[in-house]
């Protein structure tokens, strides 16, 4: 049987003007940011909170996420090395960035930030924030599709990507997976907020179904996914399952609970 596979050869960048690039996966990371800021601001109009406020949210939440991501990646995937070349670690230019890291960078902020707006609680934000979140992880695995990395393993599907700058080998697309996930749970989010769900829900309950469906498909699709780095392979569960396990934890006791505040 001949299967025409999906070849794919699209390079990371958009333009180049000499050294100066504009890449694919830095549009799509800023196009997250700046449509979640909108989908905030219209939020932030339906529940009558103070807009002028999201210009300093927004900040929090660009530092946490590249801060964290960064900071998860040396970390979690590279801590030999980077930990003995501290410098590498500044290096966000050179690629590296995870998203466990990124996660657990964005909670740190919004903790940060909640402690000096109590109209504006953690939980509160937090749930609110799961929409453009969603939105901004599916547009950023898109940019990992255009870059060619985090590619799955080898497989005969009749929907697999050549990545044609990595190996001749039809691979699963793992960043198209996990794109279509979040984006799928977008709209979902968008369409319970809409209808006024996340208002009954308890605080906390709409980030715990954020949380297990987010870390639920990373733990699925990480079975079809090569590993990042060497070390993984003689693991029972790669680096991304592992750190997706805690994640779940909080999401189902966030989702289940019956007490109602968190942080005060």
């Amino acid at each position: 049987m001949t299967y025409l596979y999906i070849r794919w050869a699209v390079g990371p960048e958009i333009l180049a003007f000499g050294s100066f690039q504009i890449r694919w996966y830095g549009l799509l990371f800023a196009a997250g940011f700046l449509i979640g800021f909108y989908l905030m601001r219209w939020i932030y109009r339906q529940e009558q909170r103070n807009e002028k406020d999201l210009d300093t949210l927004l900040g929090y939440l660009l530092i946490g996420t590249i801060v964290g991501a960064r900071l998860g990646h040396c970390l979690f995937y590279e801590p030999a090395y980077y930990l003995s070349n501290p410098i590498e670690i500044l290096k966000v230019w050179e690629g590296g960035l995870a998203s466990h890291g990124g996660t657990i960078g964005v909670f740190l902020a919004l903790y940060l930030y909640s402690r000096r707006r109590p109209d504006q609680p953690f939980l509160w934000l937090s749930d609110r924030l799961t929409i453009p979140t969603a939105l901004t992880a599916s547009l950023i695995r898109l940019g990992n599709l255009f870059n060619s990395e985090i590619y799955g393993k080898i497989t005969t599907v009749p929907w697999a990507f050549i990545f044609e700058r990595v190996d001749p080998h039809p691979r699963h697309p793992t960043q198209v997976y996990e794109a279509v996930a979040y984006l799928a749970l977008f709209f979902l989010l968008l369409f319970l907020y809409r209808r006024g769900v996340y208002l009954r829900w308890r605080e906390g309950r709409p980030l715990g179904f954020f949380l297990l469906w987010v870390f639920g498909w990373r733990l699925v699709i990480e079975l079809v996914k090569e590993p990042q780095e060497g070390f993984e392979l003689g693991l029972p569960l790669n680096m991304g399952q592992l750190l997706s396990l805690p994640f779940l934890v909080v999401g189902l006791y966030l989702f289940v609970r019956k007490s109602y505040r968190i942080f005060g």
